[in-house]
């Protein structure tokens, strides 16, 4: 008999904690996973799930006003915010369900309640209840950071979003990156005026040059306004209940709602770690190794909370390599060279590889192709917007590093062509595949 409680005991149940979890006790472990909030964590919850599904509903707005030119008369529309809303919350709950579901019919004992290390091989529970294990993972994720500035506390971030009482006429979007954008562009379609404030110079700035330029270019056409190089320095509440912002690069404004979109900060905070000593980085990550092993030998950790990528299909590798690992002496770790992703803004960003500069700067001599069109259905449709897609080739070895683009559903076709790059096909390949005609995806096929 184990000398613990538990063979495992995971703290968090998100993507990688559910997964590591799962696969352990299909190993034959003993485990129990601790969840202060709700099964599922911050992509099914209140994160990248919820949020795809308020982009199908914005993209409502402009393929009802492009059904005109394809044929179809239609009443005037009408949004109805709460109901979306609460669609979309309730499919939150029965994904919260499948979850929990899932941990249950692998025999895993939940606990609704939060924990934290207080001594070796232990945690103590909210209740108070004491446990011990074996092997201890810390699967806690992020959550999103806040300025601090008077006033700070009026602000929003996207955890909120998702419970809005009603859509607010203007909003105001702090930050640049993925989630600013993303929430820009369901505000936008959804009728509220929204304004971007970035301190910085750029959008996106992980993303090549070509294509954040270019979604800037489109925001701008459907009426979203961007303030850069700016800062926040107060936010007072109105007797109307609006805010009032000043900021130091920008004129002062009237605003509904003011939405921190400013990166995410991993959740360690709490959690005993200091207690044995696990070390941690500047901004609170654990810090491991490449089998997800911190400096305490019993102690993992996997997700969001190392800090490492912060993407969900990553969280659930390092969770499934985990467990593998260490109970099943299967060692493995993740690779996390070409790794795909995707803005889900209006039009949508995908890539994979190395952007043009990442490309020059470390091969030296390459080749760029790209391909700057009008989709089939903008042009139909009468829409003044265009797809930008662009390829990096190694000159040396003719392999594609990298591709990149910017236009309907680029996430779904980037997929797809993921794996050729992962799989270090050349430009011949590529060539030498035949296109699917009519379609955007041929584009990358037929790049001379």
């Amino acid at each position: 008999m184990s000398d613990y409680d538990f063979d495992l005991f995971t703290i968090g149940a998100g993507s990688g904690g559910v997964r590591a979890s799962r696969v352990a006790a299909a190993h034959g472990a003993k485990v129990a996973v601790a969840e202060e909030y709700r099964v599922g964590g911050t992509c099914v919850i209140r994160g990248c799930v919820p949020k795809k599904m308020l982009v199908y509903g914005a993209h409502f707005a402009e393929d009802l006003e492009d059904a005109k030119q394809f044929g179809w008369d239609l009443e005037e529309p009408k949004f109805d915010w709460k109901r979306l809303r609460d669609t979309v919350l309730g499919d939150v709950d029965r994904l919260n369900g499948l979850y929990t579901e899932t941990l249950e019919n692998h025999e895993v004992t939940i606990f609704h309640e939060r924990a934290e290390i207080t001594g070796d091989h232990e945690l103590t529970l909210a209740s108070g209840k004491v446990v011990t294990a074996k092997y201890i993972l810390v699967a806690t994720g992020a959550e999103p950071a806040r300025l601090d500035f008077p006033g700070a506390e009026h602000a929003i971030t996207s955890n909120e979003a998702f419970h809005l009482d009603e859509m607010p006429k203007r909003v105001m979007i702090a930050g640049g990156g993925y989630i600013a954008n993303e929430f820009a562009g369901i505000f936008n379609q959804f009728g509220s005026q929204v304004c971007i404030v970035n301190r910085g110079d750029k959008l996106l700035r992980s993303y090549d040059e070509g294509l954040s330029d270019r979604l800037l270019k489109i925001s701008l056409m459907k009426g979203i306004q961007f303030h850069f190089n700016t800062t926040f320095e107060s936010i007072t509440k109105n007797d109307d209940g609006s805010l009032h912002v000043t900021m130091n690069g920008a004129e002062e404004m009237d605003v509904d709602c003011v939405m921190f979109a400013t990166g995410r900060t991993p959740h360690t905070k709490g959690l005993g770690l200091e207690t044995v000593g696990v070390e941690q980085g500047k901004i609170g990550e654990i810090l491991v190794d490449e089998y997800s092993k911190t400096n305490v030998d019993y102690i993992y950790a996997v997700g969001d909370v190392t800090n490492r990528v912060q993407l969900t299909p990553v969280a659930i590798r390092e969770g499934q390599a985990f467990a593998d690992t260490v109970f099943n002496d299967d060692p493995k770790t993740v690779d996390y060279g070409c790794i795909p992703s995707a803005v889900f803004s209006h039009p949508q960003i995908a890539a994979v590889g190395m952007t043009e500069g990442e490309a020059r700067n470390k091969l030296g001599s390459i080749r760029v192709y790209q391909s700057d069109f009008r989709p089939m259905k903008n042009v139909v449709a009468g829409r003044n917007e265009r797809g930008l897609y662009k390829m990096i080739v190694d000159d040396a070895t003719d392999k594609v590093v990298g591709i990149h683009m910017i236009g309907p559903e680029s996430a779904e076709i980037m997929q797809g062509f993921a794996v050729a790059v992962k799989a270090g096909l050349t430009k011949a390949d590529f060539d030498a595949t035949t296109a699917i005609h009519p379609s955007m995806a041929e584009e990358l096929v037929l790049l001379k």
